[in-house]
Formats: structure tokens, sequence, C-alpha cells
């Protein structure tokens, strides 16, 4: 078996293979649903390995950061368009933004509680671009959902590298703690210097971060913070506190983390100042440790892979090559589809 590597790069599908990857993705969707179940699906769409495969299969060959926003309309079109119990919100810049009103029409015709998956998709979306700060902003936001379950599928850019990196997070069925949420991230490279108040290791810090924020010291901790900072080499003290906010935060007293950082104008500025005042002032750590599980590729276009769980792949290109048999498609199409499956094996 080889390696398989998937960076994030930047790509663009033309229309005709749009068109012919929907046409592919229809009974591939309709086979997994109607045998394995609207969970079961979603399981799947929460898996970062099987999302890059199905983009592979439906003929997306370019392994960039294309792949997400192309799968993720492909999938939208399919979803949105039949007589699904899974639908799909959201995608790619202004279509981020609607997620709210497009979850409410959705919502509405599978019976699904449309006020629930919306907190859901906002704390998903705060959650990875303030509670984890790892130098991507987000530009891609899709939530998928069942009238009983939910998953968040995102992408964020960092721009001063061009690099990309997609956020899974796992299937729920209700509103998660701030926790190991995800199932996994794809990424082209580790970084080195990340907030990750999303850890278990984070844990005593986010309650340090709430404390400071209730007890009305932050102000003080903060200044405090920039004589420190100044003394220890290579660290900055984020400069963009709106004070407003964090008056408004103290004012609503809120009961612990996801609270906090659910207030409107607490962004990943004010979060980061926060956990270095833990860290430096509370001497409370918060996790350095960069939470990408899928790392497949380092480095440029022409980086080298390096091995990850192989296990994963087989499971996931058995599944994969069972349903492509299964499928009502026709020959050409199914041999075409396992032909490019079968480039994930040697």
């Amino acid at each position: 078996m080889r390696q398989i590597d998937l960076p994030l790069h930047s790509g663009k599908a033309p229309y005709w293979l749009l068109n012919r990857m929907k046409k592919l993705a229809e009974p591939i969707v309709a086979l997994i649903i109607s045998d394995f179940g609207e969970l079961e699906f979603l399981r799947r769409i929460s898996d970062p390995i099987f999302f890059q495969c199905f983009s592979n299969v439906l003929g997306f060959d370019w392994n960039s950061s294309g792949s997400t926003t192309v799968l993720t309309g492909v999938l939208k079109s399919v979803l949105n368009e039949n007589e699904f119990g899974v639908k799909i919100a959201g995608g790619k810049g202004a279509n981020a933004i609607k997620t709210p009103e497009e979850v409410e029409k959705l919502a509405t015709e599978i019976k699904a509680d449309a006020e629930k998956i919306i907190k859901f998709s906002r704390f998903a979306a705060k959650a990875d671009n303030a509670a984890l700060i790892d130098g991507y902003d987000l530009y891609h936001h899709a939530v998928f959902f069942s009238d009983k379950y939910m998953v968040v599928v995102q992408q964020g850019m960092n721009v001063e590298t061009g690099m990309a990196r997609r956020y899974h997070w796992n299937v729920y069925r209700n509103l998660p703690s701030l926790e190991d949420v995800h199932s996994g991230i794809t990424a082209e490279k580790i970084e080195d210097f990340v907030v990750n108040l999303q850890s278990k290791v984070s844990r005593g810090a986010r309650k340090v971060c709430v404390d400071v924020i209730r007890d009305g010291s932050f102000k003080k901790d903060y200044e405090r913070l920039i004589s420190i900072v100044k003394s220890k080499e290579g660290l900055e003290v984020p400069k963009k506190i709106d004070w407003r906010v964090v008056e408004k935060a103290y004012n609503l007293q809120p009961e612990n983390f996801e609270n906090l950082l659910m207030i409107k104008g607490i962004g990943k500025e004010t979060i980061r100042a926060l956990a270095l005042i833990s860290e430096l002032i509370y001497s409370t750590e918060y996790d350095k440790k960069d939470p990408a599980k899928f790392c497949f590729a380092v480095g440029g276009k022409d980086g080298v892979p390096f091995p990850v769980r192989r296990e994963i792949y087989d499971e996931v290109i058995k599944f994969m090559r069972e349903t492509l048999k299964q499928a009502e498609l026709g020959d050409f199409e199914r041999k075409a589809a396992l032909e490019r499956l079968s480039r994930w094996k040697s």
C-alpha cells in the first residue's frame, strides 16, 4: 500500500466537472442513507479521510483546498434539492453568512430543531476561530444535519503562507461542551505556536479566563501582562482589545467558557490575552500543541508526506468500493470511479 498525501491547495472545478460530480454523488448518497442510515452518513462526513476520498471518487482529482468547497457545494445541491432527510446550510464566504437563514428554511422541511442547529453552527465557527488560535481564519463553514444529528465541516486559511486546513467536528445530537470536539483536522503542516483552549489540558486555563472576566480584573491583569511580556523574548501582547465588549462580558457574568466565547465581540485577541494572563500571572498553562490529527504533507505543493494510520484508509477504501458496486451507476461511471479509488492503493 502506498502512502497517500492529501495536501490542501487552491483549486477550481470547471462547470462540466461539477455537473458530472452531482450526477455521480446522488446515487452514492442515496445508497449510503438508505442502507446505513442518516447517522452513518453524517459520521462519514465527519471523517476527514472519507470526505477527501469521496471528493476524489467523484472526479475532483486535485488534492487542494478546493476539495472542501467543491464537495460541499456538490453535496449541498444533491441533498437540498432532493427528498433526503439530511440537509446542508452554509458554504464559502457569503454563503457561510447565510447559514442561519438557510437552516431555518431547511429545518422546517425535515422537522429539525432550527434554533439548536443554528446555535451549534455559530458555536463551531466561534470555537475554531477564537478558542483555537492556530494562524488560520475561517472562510468556509457548512453544517450538515438531520432531524436528530448535526456535524460541522469548515476550513480556514493562513493568508501569510497561503495554506489551508479543514476542521471536521464530531457528530452531535445536542450542543457539546468545548473539549476535544474534532474528529480530525487536515493540514499541510503542524504549527509551532498555537493557543488550544479546546483541549483537556486547557481545562484549568478556561476556568481562569472566565474568572478573570467575572471578577473584573481583566484590565488590571492585562497591564501586568504587558510588563511581564517585556522581559520575555518572542512573546507579544494582543493589542486589539475592545474594552466595551469586556465590560459587557463582565456585566453578563458568563457561567463558563462556552458562554464567554459566544458573547458577541469576544474574539481571538481577547481570548489570547486571557490565555496569556492565565499562564503568566496565575500559573495555569494552556495547551500549546497543534491538535491537527491528520497532517498529510509538510511544506509546499511538492512536500514529502509522512505516515498516517493506514487502517483508516483501508476501512474507507473498502466502504467506498462496496458502495460504488451497489450504487445505481452506469457501467462507465462505475468503472471510472473504481479506477480513481484504486489509485489510493498500489
